[in-house]
């Protein structure tokens, strides 16, 4: 039987991606990497359920340990990898700068040369950002220069070049560019996240009627985590190894219109109060991906209308302020 791996599945993505596997009728083993502590990363909020009678096997794995990973990894030898793990809150790559870099980096390094000794052969799916490029007013395509502007940025872009590196040296390596996703089961340290989060407890009485926001003008391209997981799995079929994809809606939208579109949804009074904690030093004024490219190669385009996103975030946050009551 053939094994899919994920790394980071505790995780935002690796979560919703994990569920994707699942529900699949192959005979595929799906197993899932995720912290050997337990703990959950940083892009998740709580543990989501996967459907009854899944076939996946945990295992706590940590990423920077390379005789485990290259036992793990020669133990496995997957067919595919989908490497999710990562430092995902860049507002905290400020803060320690190192952490991105080590995750990133050397970790995806470590993996990369477990696969090589083990299973060549294998296909790797490598999540990066659309944090790469140099900052534009415009949608910019993937020929666009490269200039990071924050410490996960550039970790990014590092990651993005080990794994062009070994594609180069003939492993089967995939490369996105993955612009701003979001979705039921994101952190709250992602806007749009913490946003219908300050609403679930405003609404139980949990919180005083104020909403702590960042920078309101910034405008961002925006796409459904369950929309970016379908993308992952083209270009796990079909993508071409090597070759960056952006994955992204190429539609930006004003971070305040996100919050007036939650806020619409609620009856309860509100205070909108600027935190400066929440602004970062330096940041992209929009962040806009042209998406030409994964629409035509791999004939993948979002489905989800940020509507119905933004209302499955919020019925999620109710859900879980209603549990923890």
């Amino acid at each position: 039987m053939e094994t899919v791996l994920v790394t980071g599945a505790a995780g935002f993505v690796g979560g919703h991606l994990l569920r994707a596997l699942a529900r699949t009728d192959s005979p595929t083993t799906i197993v899932a990497w995720r912290r050997p502590d337990g703990a959950e990363s940083p892009g998740a909020a709580t543990p989501r359920k996967l459907p009854a009678g899944a076939r996946v096997r945990w295992q706590g794995v940590d990423i920077l340990d390379r005789a485990h990973v290259g036992r793990a990894i020669a133990r496995l030898r997957p067919r595919e990898i989908y490497h999710c793990v990562g430092a995902a809150v860049v507002g905290r790559s400020w803060e320690r700068t190192a952490r991105p870099l080590e995750v990133h980096v050397r970790g995806t390094q470590i993996l990369l040369e477990a696969v090589a000794a083990a299973r060549p052969a294998a296909r790797i799916l490598i999540p990066g950002s659309g944090l790469v490029y140099r900052p534009s007013t415009g949608a910019v395509a993937e020929d666009h220069p490269l200039g990071p502007v924050s410490p996960y940025g550039l970790s990014k872009l590092a990651q993005e070049m080990l794994g062009r590196q070994c594609a180069d040296d003939g492993l089967d390596v995939l490369l996105t560019r993955s612009f701003t996703h979001l979705g039921p089961g994101q952190a709250p340290a992602y806007a749009a996240s913490s946003f219908a989060r300050q609403i679930a407890r405003i609404e139980a009485g949990a919180s005083p009627p104020v909403i702590e926001v960042g920078a309101l003008d910034a405008r961002r391209d925006l796409t459904d985590v369950r929309d970016v997981v379908r993308a992952y799995r083209g270009l796990m079929a079909r993508g071409r190894p090597g070759r960056a994809y952006n994955v992204c809606s190429g539609r930006a939208h004003r971070i305040g219109d996100v919050l007036d579109e939650l806020l619409r949804r609620t009856d309860a009074r509100v205070t909108v109060r600027v935190d400066p904690d929440r602004l970062r030093p330096r940041d992209h004024d929009v962040l806009l991906g042209n998406p030409a490219r994964i629409n035509e190669e791999i004939g993948w385009r979002p489905g989800i209308p940020l509507a119905e996103t933004l209302r499955d975030l919020l019925r999620y946050w109710r859900q879980v302020v209603r549990s923890q009551a």
